[in-house]
């Protein structure tokens, strides 16, 4: 069966393992999905991630879940963008998220950015999720 938010599969699968305290979890890979990973390694969210292959054509993606002290460092993800509502924001336009503790995480022409790197290279876009 077709997914129709790969994104927010991906995001929902994070917070179901974190919820349950695994050090890692499996989503099906995509270039969008490796790129928002790329961003929340950056920004200290998740450990690791890793590509592998599972047979001819099928890509995984493993995700290397981080704890500070047992507790969670995610301790909310949330998808804003999704496919019947798609949210875009200019950077002027753009709030922070929780006083600047969270991040957004967002597609722009210049590639998926976190808020901050946005800001940086001046360029709005598409707002797809929020990580505090």
């Amino acid at each position: 069966m077709a997914m129709t938010d790969p994104l927010g599969d991906m995001l929902t699968r994070i917070r179901n393992g974190q919820e349950a305290r695994h050090g890692s979890v499996i989503s099906p890979s995509s270039r969008l999905r490796k790129n928002v990973l790329a961003v929340l390694k950056r920004e200290g969210f998740i450990r690791d991630y890793s590509l592998q292959d599972v047979r001819e054509g099928v890509k995984e993606l493993k995700i290397q879940l981080k704890y500070n002290d047992g507790s969670p460092v995610i301790h909310e993800i949330s998808r804003v963008s999704k496919p019947g509502r798609r949210v875009y924001s200019g950077i002027k336009d753009l709030s922070r998220f929780y006083n600047g503790l969270g991040i957004a995480i967002l597609s722009t022409p210049r590639g998926v950015l976190s808020d901050a790197e946005a800001r940086d290279q001046n360029v709005g876009g598409e707002v797809l999720c929020q990580v505090f």
